[in-house]
């Protein structure tokens, strides 16, 4: 089937796309606005098929495949390109550094136990040594202080920088 346009089409193969400059015949658009419309687009549609009957095609299992060419049209994009998140303090002074991020192990082999434990988490790392039924008390410190409770200090201590750490952050 041929069609004939006073201006030929502008197309895009690429995301199959036909724009028509041609202008409107306002007599029958007024007249007959639903035909018209439907002839218009039946025409366009088949000079866009006609385009892709014309580009080189490769057999495959699939079928007859048309290979597209490269875009013409540039389609914008709906929301601007995000920004760049800044820098935490840590990030700024570990690339000032050159420190890299290394993975660590989660598990690790407990000779002990003669199985793999976490080293952090649930069941994990430091958690045997808060379980320790006998503490040695240190050469400079009091004796009769109560080195349990001295090390759950410690503990709460640490974890509490830790956190005002974080906040800061």
């Amino acid at each position: 089937i041929t069609v004939e346009k006073a201006i030929p089409l502008d197309f895009d193969v690429n995301i199959l796309s036909a724009f028509d400059t041609n202008a409107f015949d306002e007599k029958r658009l007024k007249s007959d606005c639903e035909d018209y419309i439907k002839e218009l687009t039946r025409d366009n549609t088949q000079l866009l098929i006609n385009e892709i009957f014309k580009l080189p095609a490769e057999s495959a299992d699939t079928g007859v495949l048309a290979k597209l060419p490269e875009r013409v049209t540039r389609l914008p994009r709906e929301k601007p390109l995000p920004k760049d998140k800044p820098l935490t303090r840590w990030e700024k002074f570990a690339k000032a550094k050159g420190i890299q991020n290394r993975k660590r192990e989660r598990f690790a082999w407990d000779e002990e136990k003669q199985k793999y434990v976490p080293l952090w988490g649930y069941a994990g790392g430091q958690k045997d040594k808060a379980d320790d039924w006998l503490i040695e008390v240190p050469q400079n410190a009091d004796p009769m202080e109560d080195q349990y409770a001295k090390r759950r200090e410690e503990k709460k201590e640490r974890v509490e920088k830790n956190k005002k750490r974080q906040r800061r952050n």
